[in-house]
């Protein structure tokens, strides 16, 4: 099993006729996905490699079941584009763009939560259920089909660990990047939930970094209402005091945020925190 996504999930990719967006389109496809549309403003009745584009999301939703939205458009229009989806009812909006203004986005948050609506994203890898569907620009070639669920914050360091997970012969349920920025659609919790509720998860992974405090509570939460392991990476540990860098979340405020605060609470709440990334898949055959 996995979550948010699987082999029947129809995919529509906004921003289908760009240069991003044809791209990952197309290797979304090669990796199994199920794109049933594009869309892409005043380019409807154009094709890509047969794949019909609309106008807008509506259209492409009239004719066509759409499950979920993949975003590929320049940031001052990815606000305009993730409310254009929750408008129209699609139920999980992935939002690869970085860049998006972080003061829309707050108000774009709250627009779409109020409508029951799931959001990955923005500035994020989106998201992966191996050997079954892929809303994003993750490599499917370093997943491997499995029962470890993986969450993290980093494009990058997704891919290491996930890497490090498929070399041990784990493979992976659902790896979601969830972005870095200050605002994001969807946390730890919510994903952690999901995995808790999943019979086919045995175990996750959180990789955070510094900034925020979303690992602090996370680890309120896996303390209080997890039952399932969990194994971590906080990347950003040897930074220099002082130093900026990372993500535009990743900000240190009043001495909240550090990543020394971050892997006591982890582990306090009896979450195993790696030194490197490649330590994980260790941490999590020790937890089965």
């Amino acid at each position: 099993m996995s979550i948010l996504i699987d082999e029947n999930t129809s995919v529509i990719v906004q921003g289908i006729t760009g240069r991003d967006g044809s791209f990952h389109t197309r290797q979304m496809i090669a990796d199994g996905t199920k794109i049933v549309a594009g869309v892409t403003p005043k380019k409807g009745g154009q094709e890509l490699d047969g794949i019909p584009v609309y106008n807008s999301v509506a259209d492409a939703k009239a004719e066509h079941n759409v499950d979920a939205t993949v975003i590929f458009v320049p940031p001052p229009f990815a606000n305009a584009a993730i409310r254009e989806a929750a408008d129209a009812g699609v139920a999980l909006i992935v939002c690869i763009t970085e860049h998006v203004p972080v003061n829309e986005m707050l108000a774009t948050y709250h627009y779409v939560r109020g409508r029951g609506l799931q959001l990955i994203g923005p500035n994020c890898p989106g998201l992966i259920s191996p050997g079954k569907s892929k809303i994003g620009i993750m490599p499917a070639r370093i997943t491997k089909p499995g029962r470890v669920g993986v969450i993290s914050r980093s494009g990058t360091l997704t891919y290491e660990v996930v890497y490090a997970l498929t070399q041990d012969g784990l493979g992976q349920s659902t790896c979601i990047g969830i972005g870095g920025d200050p605002i994001i659609g969807t946390s730890f919790i919510d994903l952690l939930e999901m995995f808790e509720n999943d019979p086919e998860t045995d175990a996750a992974v959180l990789i955070g970094e510094i900034g925020g405090e979303d690992e602090e509570a996370a680890a309120d939460f896996i303390r209080d209402r997890l039952t399932k392991p969990v194994a971590a990476f906080i990347s950003g540990r040897t930074a220099p005091p002082g130093r900026r860098m990372g993500h535009a979340g990743a900000i240190i405020s009043g001495g909240k945020g550090t990543p020394d605060a971050k892997v006591k609470a982890l582990n306090d709440a009896g979450v195993p925190v790696a030194d490197k990334p490649d330590e994980i898949p260790g941490l999590i055959r020790e937890r089965l």
